[in-house]
């Protein structure tokens, strides 16, 4: 598995997040969708998600970039993780899935096209 490279936060409001996190990252959006607006800092990305509350989001969740989704999430499972969201294409075949840690955080995976 490689580094956590993208980190997604629900928001509620995301026209009255999107000045806060341009103002916290000193840059502009580079995807802004009524689904989701996207900012990259280096090889870091910060997502905004207006549905995340809606999809049981408590709080940020990190996403590990990783060549093969089903494996790793295999491993995460072997290791003692729970599956909480399994594996869906979220776009542009970008793959997502996510995975509780015993203690109850929320891990997430991810593997570009």
């Amino acid at each position: 598995m490689a580094g956590m490279e993208t980190v997604i936060f629900p928001v509620h409001d995301v026209d009255k997040a999107k000045p806060v996190y341009t103002a916290l990252l000193g840059v502009e959006p580079y995807m802004e969708q009524p689904y989701y607006v996207g900012y990259r800092t280096g090889s870091q990305e910060i997502g905004l998600d207006p549905n995340g509350h809606a999809k049981g989001m408590t709080g940020p969740i990190g996403y590990v970039e990783v060549a093969d989704i089903t494996a790793s999430l295999a491993a995460l499972v072997e290791a003692g993780g729970s599956v909480k969201d399994d594996v869906s294409d979220v776009g542009g075949g970008k793959l997502i899935a996510t995975v509780t840690d015993p203690d109850g955080n929320i891990l997430g995976l991810a593997q570009s096209p």
